[in-house]
């Protein structure tokens, strides 16, 4: 399942793949392509899920921004 969510940096496209008792959780920002990926508790809600691998998009982008 997939769905974009939005946060106060722009949007991302999140999907959700069940991996045996773990979710796997792929945020894509639409505009750089950019994406990572996290395992998380499936007992988590899904917009917690969401806005974690959000959070890490936003900081892997930032890293490669400003290298160092």
């Amino acid at each position: 399942m997939s769905h974009a969510t939005g946060s106060g940096d722009g949007e991302a496209i999140v999907e959700f793949r069940r991996i045996g008792a773990a979710l796997q959780v792929i945020a894509v920002d639409p505009i750089t392509g950019m994406e990572v990926s996290m395992v998380g508790d499936p007992r988590l809600s899904q917009q917690e899920l969401a806005r974690l691998a959000v959070q890490k998009l936003r900081y892997m982008q930032k890293k490669q921004q400003n290298p160092g």
